[in-house]
């Protein structure tokens, strides 16, 4: 199965620890909701998330995936979300382009 496929919901559950599907923590930071979707790679949780803006079909999102990785899926959701915030700041809605 491909990495995108288990990544944002087309595979098969992993168990407790895959949270490729739902996410693990959510923020909002400036009108944008971050959710924190780390999943298990390597024995380490990778950095994963989503950025989204506006509700129903007027909701734009944005994936995105870090290299980092982290022993617990607590740490490396905090991450996510540190590294949403960031790209918020940085990009605002031209993210979603």
């Amino acid at each position: 199965m491909s990495f995108w496929k288990k990544l944002f919901g087309g595979g098969s559950g992993g168990g407790s620890d895959d949270a490729a599907v739902k996410p693990v923590q959510i923020a909002e930071h400036k009108g944008y909701t971050i959710e924190a979707r780390p999943y298990r790679e390597s024995g380490q949780f990778q950095v994963a998330g989503v950025i989204a803006k506006g509700e129903g079909e007027a909701r734009k999102e944005h994936k995105f995936i870090r290299a980092d990785r982290f022993p617990t899926v607590e740490e490396a959701a905090d991450f996510a979300l540190l590294k949403g915030r960031q790209i918020i700041d940085q990009q605002g809605d031209r993210v979603f382009d």
